[in-house]
């Protein structure tokens, strides 16, 4: 039996209004993946990201995912609060109580894996918008998040910086056997993961193999 990053089963949300954002919302994700999700703006990508991540209670359903989680917003300025990079990757550890030797092994080794090492006692106000993006990501590595979810994260960034990101996740999820979902709408990043979902007015309309579903938006696109 395949083991499983995520597991969602019949799962509904909806606004205190009673509009429905997700309804009947059924996947699985195997451990060490990674998949997208795409959709039309207001599809409900951002808040199936959002119950997954537990910052939301699903109306009814089942959701089971890997621990701990790694959540990396669309705009890093929203979730980098320190003001260095060594000290942001490092503040997510707090909670942990661990011995000071363990943390900066922790920091040294998440920043070495998005190759920003070099970069440990930079300000954040002085990175580049891909920098503060994988810095957020080696602050899920640091607590050694077993599921990473990215909602748009290179929606800020330039096309050299979008690709550059999303290789490096690619990579991560291969060594590290981290399982991860990607929220996008450019359909090149589609050439980097395992499979992919597609997102319409709160239902799940089609999944399974990227290039598949490349072409099938391209066509809509046109």
């Amino acid at each position: 039996m395949v083991e499983l990053g995520i597991k969602v089963k019949d799962l509904n949300f909806r606004w205190a209004n009673g509009d429905f954002v997700i309804k009947s919302c059924s996947l699985e994700i195997p451990k060490g993946e990674l998949w997208m999700l795409l959709g039309t703006n207001g599809s409900g990508k951002s808040t199936l990201l959002r119950l997954l991540a537990g910052l939301l209670a699903p109306e009814s359903g089942y959701i089971q995912v890997l621990h701990p989680v790694g959540f990396v917003f669309q705009n890093p300025d929203h979730q980098l609060v320190m003001p260095t990079v060594g000290a942001d990757v490092a503040f997510g550890l707090v909670e942990e109580k661990l011995p000071i030797t363990i943390v900066r092994a922790r920091v040294q080794e998440a920043l070495k894996e998005v190759n920003l090492l070099s970069l440990q006692k930079r300000p954040i106000y002085g990175l580049s918008g891909g920098q503060k993006q994988r810095i957020a990501i080696a602050g899920a590595l640091a607590r050694q998040c077993k599921l990473l979810l990215l909602d748009e994260p290179t929606a800020l960034l330039d096309p050299d910086s979008q690709i550059q990101l999303v290789k490096s996740v690619r990579q991560l999820v291969d060594k590290q056997e981290i399982t991860a979902l990607w929220v996008t709408h450019r359909l090149d990043e589609l050439d980097y993961c395992d499979g992919a979902f597609l997102l319409e007015k709160g239902l799940l309309v089609d999944r399974g193999e990227p290039k598949r579903l490349k072409k099938r938006l391209m066509r809509l696109r046109e």
